[in-house]
């Protein structure tokens, strides 16, 4: 036994069905000795118990020994399963179901991974920290599989520190039925915050740019003007263009403004992990 799974009797079932259940969800379940599906299925919700850390409470109970409790919750075969919240129930299932639909049933009852890295995001937003509040996020996103609110919240910090690039990436991936007035709203931030970003010094050198993309001076000070303005995902792309021409362009200095960009990013940035794989591929 241990600190995820407990016996039920009678001198302790108020503190674990009721007072318990208001701090996680309890799983009761319902078993007997002589019982063959009870053995089969009491493996797998202990299995679960663990492998779940904690989120849920296995709460066994006898029902041979402890028959005022079964009486209780009108349990009449076995095994008996009944999940528990706020000292309700609120789901639950008899005989011994397969492992992946005991997983379904509590990961629809369960917080989600990703539920707490929101919360923490949101507090450093309320707070105006968008920068502290972008890991959580991104961690949040990853974790969701590309959940469309949590990328359109993404995409919201990403345009208040003006990484327009990146907030651009996230708002492509919204799937049509999930681009409400909301995502329009931030597509149009976006034209905004691109147009009034672009000086007249960006300008000039996305022309000479433009008329000699091998002009590695131009593009070095136009990856500056980018990193400058927050749009690392452009500058990066520019320095990493020279670098695959010439290692060592401008005696290192565009590989230290790579390495200088990266840093800005912060570790584990999304893009910053992205454009390590290719400055390290090009290095060796």
């Amino acid at each position: 036994m241990n600190e995820h799974i407990v016996d039920v009797t009678l001198e302790n079932a108020q503190q674990i069905l009721i007072e318990e259940s208001a701090k996680r969800l309890v799983l009761v379940d319902f078993w007997a000795d002589w019982c063959a599906p009870c053995k089969a299925l009491m493996p797998i919700l202990e299995k679960l118990a663990e492998e779940y850390k904690g989120q849920f409470l296995l709460a066994k109970v006898n029902a041979d020994q402890q028959p005022d409790i079964s009486a209780q919750f009108g349990v009449r075969s076995l095994p008996s399963i009944i999940m528990m919240k706020d000292g309700q129930p609120v789901d639950g299932f008899q005989g011994a179901l397969p492992e992946t639909e005991i997983r379904a049933k509590l990961d629809l009852l369960l917080p989600k991974i990703w539920d707490a890295l929101m919360a923490s995001a949101q507090e450093k937003m309320a707070a105006g920290d968008f920068d502290g509040a972008l890991p959580d996020l991104n961690d949040a996103y990853t974790q969701s599989a590309q959940d469309s609110g949590i990328g359109l919240a993404l995409a919201q910090t990403l345009l208040q520190v003006n990484r327009c690039d990146q907030a651009e990436t996230v708002l492509k991936n919204i799937s049509l039925a999930e681009q409400d007035a909301y995502y329009e709203q931030l597509m149009a931030q976006l034209e905004l915050k691109r147009e009034a970003s672009k000086s007249p010094e960006i300008i000039e050198l996305e022309r000479q740019l433009s008329e000699d993309p091998d002009n590695t001076e131009a593009a070095y000070q136009l990856a500056l003007q980018y990193s400058q303005n927050h749009n690392y995902q452009d500058a990066l792309e520019l320095l990493l263009g020279i670098l695959q021409r010439d290692k060592d362009a401008k005696g290192g200095e565009v590989k230290q403004g790579f390495l200088d960009v990266l840093a800005a990013l912060g570790k584990g940035d999304p893009v910053a992990v992205q454009y390590q794989r290719k400055f390290f591929n090009i290095l060796h």
